[in-house]
């Protein structure tokens, strides 16, 4: 059922954030009507903006007792549809919460409200000689809310772990209007249930995070950036487990199909990287730490590694402009294929020698059901991105035949032992895939522990969960 708001709402909520903070014209609203994933557009009812946790709580008290459904959200980057106002509901942004609230330089920890975009907070820390690793791709304007919320991880979750990893405490705004804090701020934690880790990628469902307390570690004072061609994609997949076996542990492993990498240079018109005929596929690998001679040895190891996997010569930024160059490359490959075509993003995990197997098969259901594919993704730790193109599919076809193209990736993605999504989390597009990597069993308790939290399903309504599970 869809929201209704009345008059008195309006007024409401004017009292608490301000007239000017409350959103009604829909050339206002259509701005909050839509996230980064492909083109879908939901209107939400209005538009709310608190700027402090006691204007939050007394709104969700509001909509709690009026059965208002609401839509938390931050940035608006993600691939999920996770913050896409569905059901009418109110939209409420965060954008105010951006504020760093203090670096603990002897405890190695920040405090941070969360609409604090990713990057800056990086460069914050890095000033005082500390890292936040995680980095997706939109670090450059995505909020550390939404990281949190989707459990983002990037290039650097290889060697140095997802968000889950750096969280160690949670401020949290519950569906009635209570604010908790889910945890401690201790690197260690073993009382009672761990309310912060459910949180971690519960996609706005069951709470709205306001505060994050992140454990930072030392910066490392060196890296070093090779890029790899292979004349055969499978065979760039192939040489990820084998770097590892041979005791290197990257910093990152990224892969880019030819195409990716040819869309991204076009994409930001720079086509200074030369790609020969033959070669099919990169890896950007990167080594980090504090002894260069230790990471040349890295570097030398990986080289030779890769000379049996048919790879071709090897790129080795020599310059800190080269690096950046190429990372720029890797970092706009989802918006240079999102330029080309209408499309459909898959964000599937594996463990990472199964990754070549992932590939070929993505390629055949490509073949079966009539659709091409880019494929790019954190190799290092078996994450593959697949960018479905429509190019010249039938707009029938792409409707009809789809969905059973991208449910046998899935059905093949957890019968290598990975699952569906890897760090975009599920939202609205993919909540209906969910009865492949979960049992009935495995949802309901899920359903349930939503309930404990939400138990109107007032916030971020239809998410997650697969529509015939009630």
């Amino acid at each position: 059922m869809s929201n209704h708001i009345s008059s008195v709402d309006i007024d409401f909520f004017k009292s608490v954030v301000g007239e000017s903070e409350v959103l009604l014209d829909k050339s206002e609203k259509l701005f909050y009507a839509s996230d980064e994933t492909e083109d879908l557009v939901f209107i939400p009812s209005l538009v709310l903006k608190p700027k402090t946790v006691g204007q939050l709580s007394k709104i969700m008290a509001y909509c709690f007792n009026k059965n208002l459904k609401i839509t938390p959200q931050g940035a608006k980057t993600g691939l999920s549809g996770g913050a896409l106002p569905l059901d009418n509901s109110v939209a409420l942004s965060m954008e105010y919460f951006n504020k760093i609230i203090s670096i603990d330089e002897q405890n190695l920890q920040v405090t941070t409200e969360t609409a604090v975009i990713t990057e800056v907070l990086q460069e914050k820390v890095a000033e005082k000689g500390l890292f936040y690793p995680p980095d997706p791709a939109s670090k450059g304007s995505c909020f550390i809310g939404g990281n949190i919320a989707e459990n983002s991880g990037g290039p650097k979750a290889v060697k140095y772990g997802v968000t889950a990893d750096y969280v160690l405490n949670l401020e949290v705004v519950l569906p009635d209007g209570n604010v908790i804090w889910t945890g401690a701020n201790t690197l260690k934690n073993s009382t009672g249930y761990n309310l912060t880790q459910l949180m971690i990628g519960s996609e706005g469902t069951l709470g709205i995070i306001t505060k994050a307390v992140l454990k930072l570690i030392p910066l490392p004072k060196y890296d070093m950036l090779m890029l790899i061609p292979f004349n055969s994609a499978e065979k760039a997949c192939e040489a990820v487990s084998a770097i590892f076996r041979a005791g290197v542990t990257p910093s990152a492993i990224e892969f880019m199909e030819r195409d990716a990498l040819l869309w991204a240079a076009n994409f930001i018109n720079d086509n200074s990287i030369k790609i020969s005929n033959n070669v099919q596929a990169h890896l950007l690998v990167e080594v980090d730490g504090n002894h260069q001679e230790v990471l040349m040895q890295d570097c030398e190891t990986i080289m030779k590694v890769v000379e049996d996997f048919e790879c071709g010569d090897i790129l080795f930024a020599d310059s800190q402009a080269q690096k950046d160059k190429l990372w720029l490359l890797r970092r706009r490959v989802g918006e240079a294929v999102k330029s080309q075509s209408i499309y459909k993003e898959e964000d599937t995990v594996v463990p990472r020698y199964e990754l070549p197997k992932l590939l070929k098969g993505v390629k055949q259901i490509g073949e079966k059901y009539g659709f091409s594919s880019v494929c790019y993704g954190h190799a290092g730790d078996g994450n593959l991105h697949i960018n479905i193109i429509k190019g010249d599919m039938s707009d029938d076809k792409w409707n009809k035949e789809l969905t059973k193209g991208i449910e046998e990736i899935f059905k093949l993605t957890v019968s290598l032992g990975g699952t569906i999504s890897g760090e975009h989390g599920i939202g609205y597009v993919q909540k209906n895939y969910m009865t492949i990597p979960f049992s009935h069993i495995q949802l309901n308790l899920m359903k349930q522990i939503k309930h404990v939290f939400d138990p109107k399903g007032i916030l971020n309504p239809k998410k997650i969960f697969p529509d015939n599970i009630v």
